[in-house]
């Protein structure tokens, strides 16, 4: 099943009038889930100044790379890793001279119930029922996850606590909506949140999460979806995506 769909375009207000020869079209951005909210904004400054729209899914990284593989209408791959992009360009899939790192992630150990401050203690006190992570197999911060646990020490003991979200929003909602009381979820979508601890889990822990974008086969021609890789590239761009906590190259 494809990820949630979204349309996303700026207010009409905002909208820069178009150059007499540009034509407005379309691109289809399958987006992984820790890059929900700085993609929309991405997606509202693009139409502002080109005018075409980027119609983004949501979704696990692994979960795209399977539709892309069977043939699902993308012409634009955001991964939350750069497993995923390099696999889509090696099975004939994409483009491999448009591939490029446009973020890298932040894990965090977040909490609505207890203090996780001290993020490492509050790990190996292990004084609660249920620790949510986005499924390994499919999302990059679920294999963070993990590694973070094991290179603590813990993850024996937590294992048996560990509920899997399909992807790290909903890793995200489990700790949201107390059905878990501690979890590791991305940075980014803590941009807004006001409950709750956090603790950054130091970079040494895990692997770089190192995002990487990829213009697919099916977008080779199409002028937007290269407009908008470009874009991603960009000032504007970058601006959103270091604003929400990514790194940058």
């Amino acid at each position: 099943m494809l990820g949630l769909r979204v349309a996303v375009a700026a207010s009409g207000a905002l909208l820069a009038p178009l150059a007499a020869t540009a034509e407005a079209a379309q691109t289809n951005v399958a987006v992984a889930a820790n890059f929900n909210e700085p993609a929309k904004q991405i997606a509202a400054l693009f139409k502002q100044k080109t005018g075409h729209d980027a119609i983004l899914s949501f979704g696990a990284s692994g979960a795209f790379l399977a539709q892309i593989t069977h043939e699902a209408p993308f012409q634009v791959f955001l991964s939350a890793d750069q497993d995923r992009p390099k696999a889509a360009i090696d099975a004939g899939l994409a483009v491999p001279e448009s591939l490029f790192t446009y973020a890298i992630g932040k894990l965090v150990l977040w909490s609505k119930v207890i203090d996780v401050t001290k993020g490492d203690e509050a790990l190996k006190a292990g004084a609660f029922a249920k620790i949510s992570i986005a499924n390994p197999n499919a999302a990059p911060y679920g294999t963070s996850a993990i590694e973070t646990m094991k290179a603590l020490g813990v993850y024996d003991a937590l294992r048996g606590k560990i509920v899997q979200g399909s992807n790290i929003a909903q890793a995200f909602q489990f700790v949201d909506t107390r059905n878990a009381e501690v979890g590791f979820v991305a940075l980014s979508q803590l941009f807004s949140a006001t409950e709750g601890t956090r603790w950054e889990v130091p970079q040494n822990l895990y692997t770089p999460i190192r995002q990487d974008a990829v213009l697919l086969k099916k977008g080779a021609a199409d002028e937007a979806s290269k407009a908008f890789l470009e874009f991603l590239k960009g000032p504007e761009a970058r601006a959103v995506i270091e604003k929400f906590g990514y790194g940058l190259d």
